[in-house]
């Protein structure tokens, strides 16, 4: 390669290397990297009202009434080991 390659070359890497440097030097700094825990209120689930009669199916099926019945147990609080 000829010196004017070169010389293009050393100048895309140092307006690359500036420009990296410059754009975090500005960057907004975050306040708080870690997101909060979901709670219980969070879930937005329907639940049926208390007696409310309830099919139980066993396997894939389709129905035109439905509400949830249980979702599971999701935590809200850290694991620890």
């Amino acid at each position: 390669m000829d010196p004017f390659s070169w010389a293009a070359v050393a100048k895309f890497v140092a307006v690359l290397v500036a420009s990296y440097v410059l754009n975090t030097a500005l960057a907004p700094k975050s306040k708080n990297s870690t997101p909060e825990a979901a709670t219980e209120d969070d879930w937005n689930m329907p639940m049926p009202d208390e007696g409310t009669p309830q099919c139980i199916f066993f396997g894939d099926c389709w129905t035109a009434d439905w509400f949830v019945l249980g979702y599971g147990n999701y935590r809200y609080q850290a694991i620890k080991k």
